[in-house]
């Protein structure tokens, strides 16, 4: 493993969502700060970007955050369902008890408890993952019904959308307009920058407790290249590089190494 080589006490880019490894740029605190409006408000909030931008990562970071005496979560991972299917896991996710078989008798217990929860001052927060997989304008009208449960003028749930770009093409035709106008907050997260990726790989490896500067700037320079900023590839790329440096028996990695590892990357 690499991580003894580099006298590193962790490794240093795992692909795993890790809130630890946060890495802030202003954009994501822009992001986060949008987010916990969101969540405070209990508003319904959209959060877009491309596949490895550290969406998931942001919201495990929020839900990190969070006082669980506050708020209470409920995680979709798959939204792959019918509207039935979705609203029984809304209940379940919120562990309603004895979720029920028809739908209009589900609503009729996700009301009580929302109800409850605003009583005991708690803070409902439905997150949705993956949301460009939602299959039919019917799961949307559900998302948009959940979203109407108010008492007097404050909302009862807050729901956290998260997707790529293609679900706001989607978003954009009139048929969604109802659901569209429900939405309260808005952000979408873009690749890393050439500088805030050497930023970003040096941050990682001080977290993990990299005792010097095993990258040098070319090979960043090539990582950034090759990756085009986003986080998830630079992890696979700064990974493939460490395994080499540690083969090779080389203390700094240079843009040669990353040349050689990104020959062998087919997928890259």
């Amino acid at each position: 493993m690499y991580t003894e080589f580099y006298k590193l006490k962790m490794p240093a880019f795992r692909k795993t969502p890790d809130p630890e490894f946060f890495f802030w740029t202003e954009q994501y605190e822009e992001a986060y700060t949008r987010l916990q409006y969101a969540v405070e408000e209990k508003e319904l909030a959209l959060l877009t970007g491309e596949i490895g931008t550290g969406k998931t990562l942001l919201v495990r970071t929020l839900m990190d955050r969070l006082n669980e005496d506050e708020y209470d979560i409920a995680l979709i991972l798959n939204p792959q369902l019918s509207p039935t299917q979705f609203v029984k896991a809304v209940a379940r996710e919120f562990k309603v008890d004895s979720p029920a078989y028809f739908k209009s008798d589900l609503y009729i217990q996700i009301q009580e408890f929302l109800f409850e929860k605003y009583e005991e001052d708690v803070n409902p927060i439905l997150i949705i993952d993956e949301a460009q997989l939602i299959p039919s304008k019917k799961v949307f009208d559900e998302i948009r019904v959940l979203s109407n449960f108010q008492m007097d003028d404050e909302n009862l749930i807050g729901i956290i959308m998260v997707g790529q770009p293609e679900i706001v093409r989607r978003l954009k035709h009139r048929a969604y307009k109802p659901f569209t106008q429900r939405i309260g907050v808005e952000y979408h997260l873009s690749p890393l920058s050439e500088k805030e990726v050497k930023s970003y790989i040096k941050f990682r490896l001080e977290k993990a407790g990299a005792k010097w500067e095993i990258f040098t700037d070319k090979a960043i320079e090539k990582i950034y290249e090759l990756s085009g900023g986003i986080p998830r590839v630079i992890n696979h790329i700064a990974t493939q590089a460490l395994l080499e440096g540690a083969a090779r028996e080389k203390k700094v990695i240079d843009e040669t190494i990353i040349e050689e590892v990104s020959k062998s990357m087919r997928f890259l």
